[in-house]
This record gives structure tokens, sequence and C-alpha cells, in this order.
């Protein structure tokens, strides 16, 4: 067994390139292994700015003889069918023998395929793993790069060493060819190096100034740069992905800490770290107090005499300058209202048949207000949520300089001016200097300016956040002037989107439409708000139709669905505990709850049999034909038509006219079975409606396991099908019942099994 040595040297990689690079060199070279019969026991990438480098452990010598046999035609088949077997197989006629196949003679070939040596396999695999590797982006070069067959590369590709124990893997690739030879850091060390083996191959390059773990690197980068930081009295505000990238685009990495003028902390602290991080890939630091500090931290690819100082002056002349674009364009930006930024976004389409970004304000404003006046969202105590980097403090708030206190709760109509202003202005950000430079900072930068102009905390803080939740880790606003504008954002893109049929379709989603369910259904929950989407769209769209309520709404349930999946739950749970004749009514905090208890329940003996007493019961139903009484005056057509019944008053009808059956037309004494069930739904179901009003869903599987044992005996000791008519309709209305009342907790016409 021999480990076997694998660099690819080359000009820069780019950092972002590096680890689909690494993944894709194992790829490739497990492919090789594998179709020649070689399994390695370990296989380990590594990489830097200029290679990559792979070395896989315990590879034989040589590949063992194996024979192969290929079935044919039979004997007496015709002539081109056999000459076609041969020439697949690579045999001639007289090489094929004849075996038995159910009783009938059929050629076979059998081929013996002798063993190779593995340093020849490797010399085949090496061009075909660089012919056939996959670069996000790729170039030719040299003269042969005016053929369109000459090899792509990520940048020209300069060097390659391939050792299998200490012999040299003879191959060549665009004019280069392997050897034992490699190069290593570009300032630190100047001549060949020469490698004996994949043993001595990190520890060779590691005295000279390479170190080829990426991994390593990423470390010393973490922990030099907290050091750093900690020396000087702060502390790293750590970034993992400017650790990664930072590893990416040095071969010797040496954090250095440089200090940039106090003037630029006028600025807000998320642009001077997105300056800092996207345009120079420095880090960033806090004081003692979580302030963000005039300091910065970039990682050197050389270790140099002065300790870096020159380094340092040359990366702070650079951030300044960076930072004084940043500086020009907050004072720019703030020389107008966010009103006069506002005006703007006539000129930016939202989509060419959904309007600007100034039509889709004027809806959004609109629908802010209405949730607010509607009691949809409630005008509870307005308190602008803390974010860092954007604090509201009493001493700088209008409304405390006003004599009126931030904390104090808003009526209706003041939450409603607010949540409007909030929206026509949330936008105005987009069309600032800053945004324009840093788009990342969209919303943000609103809210400083909206602060900065003077606007109440609470408008400020939801122009700020009214993008949020973002992603599955993002807050969730709780702020009322938030919920309300953020809301009727993401509910206006879903009911324009719907509305002109642009919906998502297998993995595409251009418009982001399944991220904006999911904010939608993370808000609802968060703040309990309770109004059914449809019912949304009938009232607000412009000619008071439901419109694409319902399609949005079945999106949100079905993006629930999805969502508590992941979490665990059942989708079919999850489908019993939303469709219950209300659909999805903005209380899926109500439908996560109903759905846990459900599944909790069905996971015990009593759930599992009263599912399939109902089962049995609904099957009987059906063949029947039997719909109750309930099916008297509401039958729709539907396998439940209690489920389509939300009229209380309704239901009322129902259980006057089922109590005035069972009193006039209960002419025979019941078997003790039957009226054991009739007892036990008397008293459950009235105890599962009481804890569904209190949503105490436990407690009505709870009054729902009480049914397990009568149903079960009613079906071991009672003939439902009697032959009298008067003892027939009534337990089949009792069957009914009982399917009744299991829909009233949940909907078991959905549960599998």
């Amino acid at each position: 067994m021999s480990d076997f040595l694998l660099e690819l040297r080359s000009e820069e990689i780019p950092a972002r390139m590096q680890a689909g690079a690494r993944a894709e060199l194992e790829k490739l070279f497990r492919r090789e292994m594998e179709g020649a019969g070689i399994s390695p026991s370990e296989v380990t990438v590594w990489s830097t700015p200029r290679r990559l480098a792979l070395i896989a452990r315990g590879l034989p010598e040589a590949t063992q003889a194996v024979s192969e046999e290929l079935k044919g035609p039979p004997v007496g088949a015709p002539d081109q069918a056999l000459e076609g077997f041969c020439r697949k197989a690579g045999v001639d006629k007289a090489d094929l023998q004849t075996r038995d196949v159910k009783g009938r003679a059929t050629y076979f070939a059998v081929k013996n395929i002798p063993g190779r040596a593995t340093r020849d396999l490797l010399a085949e695999a090496i061009p075909a793993i660089i012919r056939d590797f996959s670069w996000p982006k790729s170039m030719r070069w040299g003269a042969a790069s005016i053929s369109t067959e000459s090899l792509r590369w990520v940048r020209p590709l300069s060097g390659i060493v391939a050792l299998l124990g200490e012999e040299l893997v003879e191959c060549e690739v665009h004019g280069a060819t392997s050897g034992w030879v490699t190069l290593g850091h570009r300032f630190h060390h100047s001549g060949d190096i020469t490698i004996g083996s994949a043993a001595d191959y990190a520890e060779k390059l590691r005295a000279c100034h390479v170190i080829v773990d990426h991994e390593e690197r990423q470390d010393l980068i973490r922990s030099g740069a907290a050091k750093v930081a900690s020396e000087a009295g702060l502390k790293l505000v750590e970034d993992e992905g400017l650790v990664i990238e930072n590893a990416g685009l040095t071969e010797w990495p040496v954090p250095l800490l440089g200090r940039f003028e106090e003037d630029f902390l006028e600025v807000p602290p998320e642009t001077i770290q997105l300056t800092a991080r996207v345009n120079q890939k420095y880090f960033v630091c806090e004081d003692d107090r979580g302030n963000l500090a005039n300091a910065f931290i970039c990682t050197a690819n050389i270790e140099a005499e002065d300790g870096g100082a020159r380094v340092v002056d040359g990366n702070r002349k650079v951030l300044a300058a960076r930072l004084s674009d940043a500086r020009f364009f907050w004072d720019v930006d703030r020389k107008k209202s966010l009103a006069e930024h506002a005006k703007g976004l006539e000129r930016i389409t939202f989509h060419e048949k959904l309007g600007t970004v100034a039509d889709k304000v004027e809806r959004v404003a609109k629908l802010a207000r209405w949730l607010v006046e509607e009691g949809i969202v409630k005008p509870t105590s307005v308190r602008p949520e803390p974010v860092e980097g954007l604090s509201f403090t009493a001493e700088s708030a209008p409304e405390e300089k006003s004599g009126a206190s931030t904390s104090s709760a808003r009526t209706v109509s003041e939450l409603a001016d607010m949540a409007e202003q909030a929206a026509r202005l949330a936008k105005a950000d987009l069309v600032t200097e800053m945004v324009g430079e840093f788009p990342e900072l969209q919303g943000l930068m609103g809210g400083y300016y909206a602060r900065a102009e003077g606007l109440p905390d609470a408008v400020a803080g939801a122009i700020r956040d009214h993008y949020k939740p973002v992603g599955q880790g993002d807050d969730v606003p709780t702020a009322p002037v938030t919920v309300a504008l953020s809301l009727a954002d993401k509910l206006d893109t879903l009911f324009g989107f719907f509305e002109i049929g642009e919906l998502p379709t297998g993995s595409k989603d251009p418009f982001a439409l399944r991220r904006a369910a999911i904010a939608v259904i993370r808000l609802v929950e968060a703040n309990q708000v309770r109004a059914l989407v449809s019912e949304i769209a009938r009232s607000w769209s412009t000619d008071k139709t439901v419109g694409p309520g319902l399609q949005v709404e079945d999106f949100l349930q079905d993006r629930l669905g999805v969502m508590m999946k992941d979490a665990g739950v059942r989708y079919d749970v999850v489908q019993a505990s939303t469709d219950l004749g209300t659909r999805l009514d903005g209380d899926v905090w109500r439908v996560r709850r109903r759905a846990a208890a459900l599944q909790s329940f069905l996971g015990t003996e009593d759930g599992a049999n009263l599912l399939a007493g109902y089962k049995r019961a609904a099957n009987i139903l059906k063949k029947e034909d039997w719909h109750g009484i309930e099916g008297e005056i509401a039958h729709t057509g539907e396998e439940d038509p209690l489920s389509q019944v939300d009229d209380p008053d309704m239901k009322a009808v129902i259980d006057a006219k089922m109590s005035d059956r069972h009193a006039k037309e209960l002419s025979y004494e019941p078997e003790p079975a039957e009226k054991a069930l009739m007892d036990a739904l008397a008293k459950s179901e009235p105890a599962a409606a009481v804890a569904i009003d209190a949503e105490d869903f436990s407690g009505a599987m709870a009054a729902l396991a009480a049914l397990r044992a009568p149903i079960d005996r009613f079906f071991e000791e009672v003939t439902v099908n009697a032959d009298e008519e008067n003892k027939r309709a009534h337990r089949l209305d009792l069957l009914a019942a009982f399917r009744a009342a299991v829909h009233k907790v949940a909907d078991f016409s959905r549960i599998e099994g």
C-alpha cells in the first residue's frame, strides 16, 4: 500500500472558488479510482491561493486481475445479432462459449482483464481529472488558446506534482509535466522545493512559508485576529465568512491591527463594517461598551521585518479613502428628506404588470393602515425594538422632547397614521447614494435617515425592520407599526404576483414568494395576528372580490405544512389541524399547538385505536351514503358536511334536530354498547368543545380518548345495518355524530393509516 500525492499549481485561485474546487477534485479522483476498482482508505484535499493538493492513503500497487462474463444471444440467433454482440464485447466469434440458460444454449463472452499497475492508472487519471474539472469561471491561455479544444482552467496551470509513494507518476497536461518540484511562498522563498513523498509535503512547504492546510490557516486568522484585538483592549467582531475568505487569499496569514480616524465613527457603524468587509476584507472591533471602535484588522500574506507597520499604514490609507466615500454618501443623502427621496421611486419599475415601486408603496401604505384600523394588528404599547447599531435614546427621542412617552399606548388612529407614514417612506432609501453603493443596507439606512430627520422612533424602527424576517434565523418584529408594515409589504407581494399568475414552479421562485409566505407565517405566529388571508384579500382588493386570496391562503397553508414537517410534524397531521372549515385563519400558533397535540395523541394506544374506529365509521357512512342530521341541512357533497358548516346558528339548528330525532324516533331500547357510545358522546363532545374554545388542545385530545373504548365496544357488539329501519337510522346517525365530534377537534379524514 502507498500514499498518493497530487498537487495542481496555478496562478491565484479566487478565494470564493476554493471550497468548490476541493470538492470537485475529490469527486473526480474518486470517480477515476472507483472506475478502476480502487477504493482509497482516506482522501485529504487542501487548497491555497496558488495550489490544490490531494493526498490519498492506502492505494494498492496494482489492481487485481478480474474475469467478466457477458451474456449474448441464444445459439441459432441471426448472424447480425451475433456479430453485434461480438463487437460490443470486443471478442471474436471463435472465442465465444455456450451455456445452458433455461434449457436453451446461449452464447457468452468471457473476458479476462489482467491487473494493472496503479501508477499507470493514475497517469491516465490525472489528465482526465484536469480536463473534466468544472470551475464557475475558467480561461484559456498561451498560443493554444486560439483553439476551442485547448484546456480551460481557472488560471494558467503551471505545475503538477504526482507521486505514488516515492515514485513519480508521469503525465503531461497542456504543457505542464509532472515532477517532484513545487514552489514555496511567492515572497518568502525563492527557488524550487523537491518533494519526496506525501509524507513530507506539508512540512516542506511550511518550512518555505506555505501553510497548505486551509483549515489551519483559518484557525491562525481566527485566533490571531482575536489576539491583536485583545492586546489593544478591544474585542474582535467575529465574522466566519471573512475568516474563510482571508484564508483563501493568503498562504502565510499574519493578522495586523490598524486604526482609522475617529471622525469616521459619525457614519452609521454598519456602513463602516460593510465598507471594511466587502471592499477590503478587514475585520472590525468593538470597545468595552460594545460600540464600534476606530480599529480594523487586516490579514497580511507576509511576515514583515518592521512588524507590519508599512502594511498597516498602506491599508489604513485605502480604508480611509473608502470611508470618505461612505461619509460623503451619508452627508449627501441627508440633504434631502425621505419624502423627497421617495419621489424617485416613480422611476423604478417593480414589475411590468404591477407598476413602479411608487405604485407598490401606495398599495402597501393603504394596506398597512387598513390592517390597523380593522384590528388585525392591535395598538399595543409602541416600543422601538433595540437593534445593534441603531439606538434610540431617551435624550434624542422627539417624543421625549415634546413631553410624550415613547412607551405610552397609542390609539388606533395614531398607530394607523404611523403605519401609513412608515409605509410611504420605507422604500425611499432605494434611491439614496448609500444604498446604491451598498444594497445590503436597504431598510437599515432608511431607519437611520428617518431618525436623523426627527421622525418618531416607531416609524424609524418600522422602516428599518420592514424587510424582516428575511431568513429562518432572522428576528421577527413585534412592534405594532413594524408588524403592520412588514405584513402589508409581504401580503401585497403575494397578492400581486398571484393575481398576475407569476407563481413558483418546482425549484424556481424568482420573486421569492416562498420566502415571503414563510415570513407572513412567522409574523402572524409571533404576534398572534388572527384574520383570514382570504378576508384580507376580499376586503382589500380594488374590486372587493376574493381575487387571489384563496390561492394565497392555500399557498400559506402549504408553506406552513413544509415548515412543520421540517420541525418533525407529519404533513397529514398538519393538514388535519388546519382544514377545519375555517381554513388557515392566521392563528398559526394554534395550528402548531393543535398539530403537536394531535401527533402526540396519535402516538398513543388510545389515539391509534380511535383513528381506526373513526376510519371504520367513516367507511360505513360513505358506503351507505349517510350524512346524518347535518347532511339534511347543509350537505355540500363533501365527505364531512359538518366540517363545511361554520355558522354557529346553523350548528345550533343541527344540534336541535339531532336531539329532536333522538327524543322522538328512538322507539326501542338501545343495546348496552349503543347506549354507552351515546353517553360517551354526550360527555366527550362538550368537553372537547370547551377545551378547543380554551385552546387547550391536549385537553381536547384527552376528551376524544374517552370515546376510544365505547366505539371499540360498539363495533364489537352492535349490528349497525339492523333489519329494523329505525335501529339502522339511529345507529348510522350515531356514527355520524361520532364522526362530527372527532372533526370538531381535527379532520381525521386527512390522517394516513
